[in-house]
């Protein structure tokens, strides 16, 4: 859907077109604010416990584009791949990139940003407080879809001019070599898709990870399953650490089974150097639970509230900020739709009728792991 088709979308900042509060993105801003930025507000709009920011909308992304004729330039590029020269398109990747990222921003979406960012840190009542630069594209996040994940997010982000320096990059991850082979295999437009930034309150994450509103094994919609590491998320989305396994009974709010692992690495905060930083888990906590009951339990109230709230399966990032606390340190980074499952025609997980891959496929899930099950 291009801008303005939607004539629902037209959610607009009173002061711009170029930035929007969370608490405005939400399905019907999707063409203005990508998947994730819609997702994030709509949460907000269900009471979820979503840090506060802001988006960068397309509107500015389009403007960018239409500086030194880059749209045209990059339209120039593409045209001349050959969809199977892999190295063709890596040439092609670097070249847009260094071209977006060092194009000058327009002079109004910079103090559109700038401002955004302002009142952000006096909602927060810090004087540079630190975020999480977030790519947002449109055709991400979609049911059916697989193009989340092929753009940059930017952790621990301090300071305007840094989080105007990222944006950019995070409209230049547009273009990642992945992402322009994905949309050349799918048959979809390059210039049909377009690029929002989310900019979020950064979390001080102690543990963080994904869940399921639905066993991603068997599809069994009656569980949530919970992974769960030290630090911050990026050591279980990078795939970098085993995390631990809880399986959730979703009706009888209770854990029915747990199985921790050696979690040997996380990524922490490192406030004194503005970054965030790979450390090792000292061997005493490594094989510690990083969720207590209490954590695990109100996560899954969560997950239940995300469903009902978008009326479908979902698959969540969240984190236990160690800055807050409980039972308000719980937080949602982001809720987007189940993909395989939900797919499927429902049925019964009692049926009988699993076949050899699937016990496959769940062995391969479990991992090396130390599996400890509740008392029966």
């Amino acid at each position: 859907m291009e801008p303005g088709n939607n004539p629902k979308s037209e959610i607009r900042n009173p002061k711009s077109n170029y930035t929007l509060p969370f608490e405005q993105c939400d399905a019907n801003a999707h063409a203005h604010v990508g998947g994730k930025n819609a997702s994030l507000g709509s949460m907000l709009q269900a009471d979820a416990p979503v840090p506060p920011g802001f988006a960068v909308t397309t509107d500015a992304y389009l403007k960018m584009l239409t500086t030194n004729n880059v749209g045209q330039q990059i339209k120039a590029l593409l045209e001349q791949l050959n969809p199977k020269d892999v190295e063709g398109q890596e040439t092609a990747s670097k070249t847009i990139r260094t071209l977006i990222e060092q194009t000058p921003m327009p002079a109004n979406i910079e103090q559109a940003i700038r401002a955004a960012y302002n009142q952000l840190c006096d909602k927060c009542e810090m004087n540079q407080v630190p975020v999480a630069v977030r790519s947002s594209a449109t055709a991400e996040d979609l049911p059916g879809a697989s193009f989340a994940g092929q753009q940059d997010t930017f952790l621990w982000v301090v300071g305007v001019s840094e989080v105007l320096r990222h944006v950019s990059k995070c409209w230049s991850s547009l273009y990642t070599a992945r992402a322009i082979s994905y949309r050349i295999e799918k048959g979809f437009p390059h210039e049909k898709v377009y690029m929002s930034v989310g900019v979020q309150k950064m979390v001080n994450a102690k543990a963080a990870g994904v869940m399921f509103t639905l066993n991603p094994i068997n599809g069994d919609r009656s569980k949530v399953v919970i992974d769960a590491s030290w630090g911050l998320g990026e050591a279980i989305v990078g795939g970098e650490v085993t995390p631990d396994n809880y399986l959730v009974d979703k009706i009888a709010l209770e854990v029915i089974k747990r199985t921790i692992s050696p979690k040997i690495i996380e990524y922490k905060v490192d406030p004194q150097n503005r970054r965030v930083e790979r450390v090792d888990v000292p061997p005493e906590r490594q094989m510690i639970q990083c969720l207590d009951d209490e954590e695990i339990l109100a996560l899954t109230r969560y997950a239940k509230i995300a469903e009902k709230h978008y009326g479908c399966p979902q698959d969540l990032e969240w984190a236990i900020d160690a800055d807050l606390q409980p039972p308000h340190n719980i937080v949602l980074l982001q809720s987007r739709p189940e993909t395989v499952w939900s797919k499927q025609k429902r049925k019964s997980i009692t049926s009988g009728d699993k076949t050899a891959m699937d016990y496959i496929v769940a062995n391969l899930m479990t991992g090396v792991r130390v599996t400890k099950k509740e008392d029966e």
